[in-house]
C-alpha cells in the first residue's frame, strides 16, 4: 500500500509498504480521509515519533474492509471514525473510565502506524460507526471536534452567561461553534488573525463581540462588554504567560477559566495575580484530550465524541467550513509544508 512514512526528524517520505496484519481483536480500515493535526508538525520537524519509521497521521476516518478473529463480521462495509488513543484499561485512570488520561496508552499515529495510508490497523474498541448524513471529511474532524466538546464541558455554562475564548486556532474555533449549537448567547472571541475573524463571524458571532488583540485593548474590551464585572468563564486557548494572567485578571469573581492551550513555555505568576485567585475564588480546570467509552461500555453515549456525533448527524454543527484545502494523498508534503512555513492560512 502507499504511505507517508516518518523515518527521522525531517525525513517524512511517500513509500510502498506491507499492509496492516489485522489481530484477533482489531480491523483493517480503508483511509477515505484525515487531517493534519499542528502536533504532526512538530512530529515531522522538531521532535520525531516515539518509534520510528512510522506512519503518523491521528485525525481520520474510513470504511472497514477486514475484520479479526474475535470482531463481528456485521463491521465488515461499515462507515467509521477512529478515536486514536489505545488505553491499556489496567490503570487506576482507566479502571475510572477516564481513558483520555490512562498512563500506559498507545496511540495511532504517534506510537503506532496511523492514517496517512491507503490502510490502518485499528482495535475494534476504537471504533464509533457513522450515521449515513455524515460525511468522511466531517469524521476525520471528530478528534479536534471531541478535544473542544471535552473542553466545553469541563466548565458548568448558563446560556446567558458571558463567555470568553482567547486563541482562535483550529480548536478555539471548534469550541465556538459547539458553544453556539449549545445555545450560549454571550460570546466574545479574542484572535489575531482576519482569516480568524471571519471565520467566528460566519458561525453567527455579532462582529461587536469580537476582539483584534492585535488592535484591541483586550482588559478594556472586556471590560466594557461585562459593565467592568468580568465574564463568567474563561477558556484560556493559547498556552502563554500573558493570556493565562489576562484570564486570571479578567475573569468575574467567582468564575470559572479552563486552560485549554498547550503551554508554550514555563508559566509565572506574579504576587498580585495569583491573589487573584484566591481573593476572587476562582475555579480552574484542566483539560485533555477527550472522552470515549469504547464499544462495551453501557454509557458510550454520553462520551464527548457521541455528543459530536449526535450536532454532526442532527445538522447543528458544520465543522467541513473549516477545511481550508483539500489535498491528495501524494501530495500531502505540500499541506506539511504550507502549515510548517506559515505560507497560507
Amino acid at each position: 500500500m502507499k504511505s507517508w512514512i516518518l523515518h527521522d526528524v525531517g525525513d517524512f517520505r511517500y513509500d510502498e509498504k506491507e499492509m496492516p496484519k489485522v489481530s484477533d481483536a482489531q480491523v483493517i480500515v480503508k483511509v477515505k480521509a484525515v487531517g493534519i493535526c499542528g502536533s504532526d508538525i512538530a512530529r515531522v520537524y522538531e521532535n520525531g515519533a516515539h518509534r520510528m519509521p512510522l506512519i503518523i497521521g491521528h485525525e481520520f476516518s474510513g470504511v472497514v474492509e477486514q475484520v479479526g478473529k474475535y470482531v463481528d463480521d456485521e463491521w465488515i462495509g461499515k462507515r467509521v471514525g477512529i478515536f486514536p488513543l489505545i488505553p491499556c484499561k489496567e490503570c487506576p485512570a482507566c479502571l475510572n473510565r477516564k481513558y483520555e488520561m490512562c498512563s500506559q496508552y498507545s496511540y495511532l499515529g504517534s506510537r503506532v502506524d496511523g492514517g496517512f495510508a491507503e490502510y490502518v490497523s485499528v482495535p475494534e474498541w476504537n471504533l464509533i460507526e457513522l450515521p449515513d448524513n455524515v460525511s468522511f471529511e466531517q469524521a476525520a474532524m471528530l478528534e479536534p471536534m471531541a478535544v473542544a466538546v471535552h473542553a466545553m464541558r469541563r466548565l458548568s455554562l448558563v446560556h446567558d452567561a458571558s463567555v470568553a475564548v482567547c486563541g482562535l486556532g483550529t480548536i478555539g474555533q471548534l469550541l465556538i461553534m459547539f458553544l453556539l449549537e449549545r445555545g450560549i448567547k454571550n460570546i466574545y472571541p479574542i484572535g489575531n488573525k482576519d482569516s480568524q475573524k471571519e471565520s467566528v463571524l460566519a458561525m453567527g458571532i455579532p462582529e461587536e463581540n469580537y476582539c483584534d488583540m492585535r488592535t484591541m485593548d483586550v482588559e478594556a474590551f472586556l471590560k466594557e462588554k461585562t459593565d467592568r464585572v468580568g465574564v463568567a468563564s474563561f477558556f484560556e486557548c493559547v498556552g502563554k504567560n500573558e493570556t493565562v494572567t489576562l484570564a486570571l485578571n479578567e475573569v468575574a469573581p467567582g468564575g470559572q477559566i479552563c486552560m485549554v492551550g498547550n503551554p508554550y513555555s514555563d508559566m509565572n505568576l506574579d504576587k498580585e495575580t495569583y491573589w487573584k485567585i484566591l481573593r476572587k475564588q476562582l475555579v480552574i480546570t484542566g483539560t485533555w484530550n477527550s472522552s470515549f467509552y469504547g464499544l462495551d461500555d453501557e454509557e458510550a453515549a454520553s462520551d464527548d465524541w457521541h455528543y459530536v456525533l449526535n450536532a454532526l448527524s442532527s445538522g447543528g454543527v458544520s465543522p467541513e467550513k473549516l477545511i481550508t484545502h483539500r489535498l491528495k494523498m501524494e501530495e500531502l508534503n505540500k499541506g506539511f509544508e504550507m502549515m510548517r512555513d506559515k505560507s497560507e492560512e
